[in-house]
């Protein structure tokens, strides 16, 4: 396998899917640092390069080279592989919905450090992600079952297994989509109904892994916290600092999107280490290498409870660790499968938040209150603007995405904390159930 003295003569990182806005700047770092120039080359499906939108706003931009291939192709995906694979650095996958793509291609690349395509699969796939953990003996598992069917003596058997409250969610989706808390019979017969008649559809929209299954989990109570770790081709795992998780539930909505996500934490140093060893033992349990790994933790009166592992970095895990510790986490991405050693600071900075906004009700985009406002707070960094007027607004376990997503940082807690309370109370989304009254910006 490729070591790091070949890695000084090639010059291309291959992005399956789609980069983050963040990777060029990310490896002109590493370029100027080795003072030579880094080529990108991005490969997607052909099929999904209209839903790619980041890889057609980025065309433009010129600062990669795109292959469109056909991935259902061996044979396609090897002829566009082979003439890259002398000047190959590395490879990586930035977002979950490319995965099966990625899976596709490591066989062609098999003198790259690469996760297998077996741990992929188990990491993606929420069924099996419970049942590797359940055999590696880890008890960092809710209890859980797989729904077949919606008939009465499944309800039985939820009842009797799992009992309330609970959750009901899909094996294969991220973000949230589909999830729906339940704390009597009657909202799991809704429940059920509802993702069974909408799994097929919105698993197939959004890309999702494996088969479209139906999985019912024991709800745990207690706070949710995440940590991205880097995981290199021995096994050994560099672990970032823990990330508190609000969910849209603290805040009112019936959904589990995270609402706002907020580091450095108040943890003491005692229950980052064993959030840690639960972190490692999960990623233990399905196999992980060569991958940045983000793992999704409840802290419960029993201890540590894994919520799901991503082979991936995790959402706007980038902007806040580098706000608030320094650390390029898509670079250190990149240099885990090279293989390098990151390049990790935990020395505090300050305090970053990254808050994703869902309409209150679901409808269509019609006015935008408080924006203004909140660009003038001392805390501001950026805001995403994923709608626009007149776009249709859903729940994420409905399938929606947030309408506009804020970066905050501050040196003082107290003062990012006074002006995240302040966002809450001035941004509005006014909601139309019928069609938008105004298509302008």
């Amino acid at each position: 396998m490729a070591q790091f003295q070949e890695a000084l003569v090639r010059d291309t990182v291959l992005v399956v899917g789609a980069p983050r806005l963040d990777t060029f700047a990310a490896l002109k770092q590493y370029a100027d640092e080795y003072g030579k120039k880094i080529k990108i080359v991005v490969i997607a499906d052909k099929k999904k390069l209209k839903s790619l939108k980041r890889i057609n706003k980025l065309k433009k931009t010129r600062q990669f080279k795109l292959i469109e291939c056909n991935f259902n192709s061996a044979t396609d995906i090897k002829k566009h592989i082979d003439p890259l694979a002398s000047s190959l650095l590395a490879v990586t996958a930035q977002f979950e919905n490319v995965i099966p793509e990625f899976k596709k291609l490591i066989p062609h690349v098999p003198y790259l450090h690469t996760p297998t395509s077996e741990s992929l699969d188990w990491a993606t796939d929420k069924v099996k992600m419970r049942r590797m953990m359940d055999a590696a003996g880890a008890k960092l598992n809710p209890k859980f079952m797989v729904v077949k069917n919606i008939g009465d003596k499944t309800i039985a058997d939820i009842e009797k297994k799992i009992g309330y409250p609970l959750i009901v969610k899909p094996s294969g989706l991220a973000g949230s989509r589909l999830v729906s808390p339940c704390y009597h019979e009657d909202e799991l017969k809704v429940a059920l109904k509802s993702i069974d008649k909408a799994i097929e559809v919105v698993h197939k929209k959004q890309a999702g892994r494996g088969n479209p299954q139906i999985l019912v989990e024991e709800m745990m109570e207690g706070s949710m916290y995440s940590i991205d770790a880097y995981v290199n081709d021995r096994g050994n795992t560099y672990l970032l600092p823990p990330v508190h998780v609000k969910t849209g539930r603290a805040i009112g909505f019936d959904d589990y999107f995270g609402y706002q996500q907020l580091t450095p934490t108040k943890l003491k140093k005692s229950s980052v280490d064993e959030a840690n060893h639960a972190a490692q033992a999960a990623v233990k349990a399905l196999g992980m290498r060569s991958t940045t790994a983000h793992v999704e933790l409840m802290r419960t009166v029993k201890g540590w409870k894994i919520i799901e592992v991503g082979p991936r970095q995790g959402g706007f895990r980038h902007q806040l660790y580098n706000m608030s510790f320094g650390v390029n986490h898509i670079l250190n991405d990149i240099l885990i499968r090279i293989p390098q050693k990151p390049i990790i600071s935990k020395k505090r900075k300050g305090f970053s938040a990254a808050l994703k906004i869902y309409g209150k009700k679901e409808g269509f985009l019609n006015k935008v209150q408080g924006l203004a406002k909140i660009k003038k707070l001392d805390s501001f960094v950026r805001v995403n603007q994923n709608m626009k007027l007149g776009d249709k607004v859903a729940f994420a376990r409905n399938g929606g995405g947030s309408a506009y997503d804020f970066f905050l940082f501050n040196k003082d807690r107290s003062k990012l904390l006074a002006d995240i309370r302040r966002i809450e109370k001035s941004f509005k989304l006014d909601i139309e159930s019928g069609r938008a009254k105004s298509d302008k910006a």
